[in-house]
């Protein structure tokens, strides 16, 4: 119970002389400068919020304004026509000031009227502005004049240095597309899975849902969308994530990988310092709204909605669904190390520990002798099982006393750290010993993560590092902005002294990190281990396959005026025909954030014009035919790519209209079967934040991406990320219980196919071969 007495600030006893008052200085000092840091925190908010609630107009604006009304009416003008008069005559103090002043304060508030219906106008005009996309569909390098006009007023309704959160009233929302052209791009984007008689079938059914049931569907839709935010946003996060009653290890939650060809550091703790460090520099930018908001072509701005929930969130689970918690500012991480779990205050004296202090503080932790509590070790297998076992054991077992203390620590920390006594991560002589790392950073152990916390941080024993991300909360792209700002100031700017430790000096007043206490009785221990059961046996089906396509990337792709994403999504389709015979539902993961709480559209990539060219190409059609039909499907792919991100996809659609009918207790055998269709190539491309890292120079010092589990059972899932202008990254998954499939071989498949393309779109390049390059391993210092 010693966390419980380090938790009193004062103590006393009772004796004949009276009460014996003790005072803890120390404690009264902490709780203090909490105060004085949350009370800044709360400045800061309010001032941001009065930016952000002004913006594109400046507070400063204000007295603008103001001194524009003041003079002119200085010159007997009245630019009120006559309103200021009518202010004076209402004010509820007039007697009590001089006719001056009486009009100097109407003046003001007319002014401040006239500001705010400026502000509100601006705001309607940029919001106005931004719903225009016809920009997106226009090829690049040619601009039309409308849309060179579009970009110029963007720009003055814009304003000047946005902070975070700015664009967030002046976003459009997510239109609700007509129900007749989504049946129809549903029907076009199956015809190449069906034959003739499946797809006479499909049409019926898609005829009678649109002249009858659809109509009333998307009449309720339309009503959502006039009320709320965001027609898809929360029913997305609530049915497809949060009501998940399946384990969220592999089948939900998501992996980031460290450097490929550099470790800064071989140093386990000082690798943990500066990284940690970086993750707290990177809230407080997050929290004075100092991060630049997402700009598409440097003048269109992206919802920005999915940064707030990053740190202190938790994924809670129920027995019905899972809700997300989010806490204010916590002041401490939670660790896992060799079974024990500790909480690390990050603040001290009100400032936050450098990196060398978190060096320090992460070493005692890897040095503690003390074994785990009874049942403590494989706590963390309860959030990679099931999630209705896990509901009823933290009602039974952890809803009082210290495990309930212990758990709040957990699910309230900023995020969760395990220090892993294994070596992972790739090299340069070994490029398999990639897959060992992704599994390690997908499931670990399935019981050293803490799978429902927003995201883990993983420090392996050689200093690699990685992460692993909870998937309701946010997308990919939003944690792979923080983890790729943590890797760059970690080598760029905190950098590690000749020795691989973190530069700076040691506080000796530092409290030891508090270990965590746990009573866990014999039937939560069985709890534990029937969840463990259950996640090891998915995490011994999972197949994964990493690895660097270093014959040629985006560079060499632009090159043969071609977009590498519709390259790369062909490259898949062929690999993917020539692995099994056949074409399959695609999804490719575009988002929406051009709107209002936007998340994410599918692309459905495998098309009419990309089956033609497979089969095209594969039945040995002329060079020139091949080319021809290419390019077709890559400008399809193109083509729906940017109607996916301007709201006019499919899946989001159909998957609000399917939650109508549950509501409406409805049965639609057309809605049915779309959404059970089995998507058997799940794709994503890795977003690389290059204006993070200087890749002309340090071309090894970029993230090799990350990825995720696989979406069906005989399917296979594909994250792709193209590394500066020479190499591709590819993360393959799919299950080894399904006998046709395999991740290597997969794997084999989608690098013939990008060379076979290349050769087929630029046969008199000459292939670059692979060079046999000897890269630094480890780097101490830059």
């Amino acid at each position: 119970m010693a966390e419980a007495h380090q938790a009193v600030a004062f103590q006393f006893t009772v004796t004949p002389d009276g009460i014996d008052l003790h005072l803890s200085h120390q404690a009264f000092t902490e709780i203090y400068l909490s105060g004085v840091r949350s009370w800044k925190k709360r400045i800061i908010g309010l001032k941001n919020s009065v930016i952000t609630g002004v913006y594109p107009a400046s507070p400063s604006s204000w007295l603008f304004v103001v001194i524009a009304i003041l003079a002119t009416m200085y010159t007997r003008s009245d630019p009120s026509m006559g309103l200021i008069a009518k202010i004076q005559e209402h004010l509820p103090v007039s007697q009590s000031m001089s006719n001056q002043c009486q009009t100097l304060v109407s003046a003001v508030l007319f002014s401040t009227l006239l500001w705010l219906l400026l502000i509100f106008t601006m705001r309607l005009c940029l919001k106005q502005l931004l719903s225009y996309h016809r920009w997106m569909f226009e090829k690049h390098g040619k601009m039309s004049t409308t849309t060179k006009v579009w970009v110029a007023l963007v720009r003055i309704f814009s304003g000047r240095k946005p902070l975070l959160y700015s664009y967030q009233g002046s976003l459009p929302n997510l239109p609700v597309p007509a129900t007749k052209d989504t049946v129809k791009r549903h029907l076009e984007s199956v015809r190449p899975l069906m034959d003739d008689t499946e797809y006479e079938r499909m049409t019926k059914l898609s005829a009678e849902f649109e002249s009858s049931l659809g109509k009333r569907l998307q009449w309720y839709l339309k009503l959502k969308a006039l009320w709320a935010t965001n027609y898809v946003s929360d029913w997305w996060e609530e049915y497809v994530y949060l009501r998940g009653r399946s384990p969220i290890m592999v089948n939900s939650n998501y992996y980031g990988m460290d450097f490929m060809y550099v470790t800064p550091t071989p140093i386990q703790a000082a690798r943990a310092g500066n990284s940690l460090h970086a993750y707290f520099q990177y809230r407080r930018k997050l929290n004075k709204e100092e991060l630049k908001p997402w700009m598409l072509r440097s003048a269109v701005p992206c919802c920005s909605y999915q940064f707030e929930r990053m740190f202190d969130t938790c994924r809670i689970p129920g027995t019905l669904t899972d809700t997300v918690q989010h806490w204010q500012d916590s002041d401490y991480i939670a660790v896992y190390h060799r079974g024990r779990y500790f909480r690390l205050r990050m603040y001290h004296a009100g400032r936050l520990l450098s990196p060398r202090e978190i060096e320090s503080q992460i070493q005692m932790i890897l040095d503690d002798p003390a074994p785990p509590s009874t049942g403590e070790a494989k706590l963390g297998a309860l959030t990679a099982g099931d999630r209705i076992p896990w509901a009823k054991a933290r009602v039974k077992y952890f809803s009082s006393g210290v495990n309930k203390r212990s758990l709040d620590y957990i699910e309230k920390a900023a995020f969760f750290v395990s220090l892993d006594d294994e070596e992972q991560g790739g090299m340069a002589d070994d490029p398999t010993r990639l897959d060992s790392y992704a599994k390690s950073l997908l499931h670990g152990k399935c019981y050293d993560r803490w799978f429902d916390k927003s995201f883990t941080v993983v420090y392996f024993k050689n200093g690699k590092m990685g992460l692993n991300g909870e998937h309701s909360w946010a997308d990919a792209p939003v944690l792979s902005h923080a983890w790729q700002y943590v890797l760059s100031m970690d080598c760029f700017q905190l950098g590690y002294n000749a020795e691989g430790h973190c530069k700076g000096e040691v506080d000796s007043s530092l409290p030891r990190p508090q270990k965590l206490n746990w009573e866990i009785p014999p039937e939560c221990e069985e709890q534990i281990s029937g969840s463990l059961a259950v996640a090891q046996a998915l995490a011994d089906d999972v197949d994964v396959h990493v690895f660097a396509f270093e014959e040629f990337g985006k560079g060499k792709i632009k090159r043969c005026r071609v977009s590498p994403d519709a390259f790369i999504q062909l490259a898949l389709q062929l690999a993917h025909y020539r692995d099994q015979g056949r074409f399959c539902l695609t999804y490719e993961a575009s988002m929406t954030r051009l709107f209002k709480e936007g998340r994410t559209e599918t692309v459905r990539s495998c098309t009419n014009e990309s089956s033609a060219f497979v089969r095209a190409l594969e039945g040995g059609e002329a060079a020139d035919v091949c080319r021809r039909l290419f390019q077709e499907a890559s400008e399809k792919h193109q083509h729906l790519y940017r109607m996916a991100m301007t709201g006019a996809g499919i899946d989001r659609h159909l998957f609000c209209l399917y939650v109508v009918s549950k509501y409406l207790r409805v049965e639609s055998p057309f809605l049915k079967e779309v959404l059970s269709e089995p998507w058997r190539l799940s794709t994503s491309q890795t977003p690389l934040h290059v204006e993070m890292f200087d890749i002309v120079n340090y071309p090894e010092y970029v993230s090799c991406g990350g990825g995720f589990g696989p979406v069906a059972d005989d399917g296979y899932g594909v994250s792709y990320c193209a590394l500066g202008e020479n190499v591709l990254n590819f993360h393959i998954t799919c299950k080894h219980s399904c006998p046709d499939t395999g991740a290597n071989k997969f794997g084999a498949q989608i690098g013939k196919a990008l060379r076979d393309l290349l050769q087929l779109l630029c046969p008199n390049q000459t292939q670059v071969k692979k060079t046999e390059v000897k890269r630094p391993e480890v780097k101490k210092d830059l």
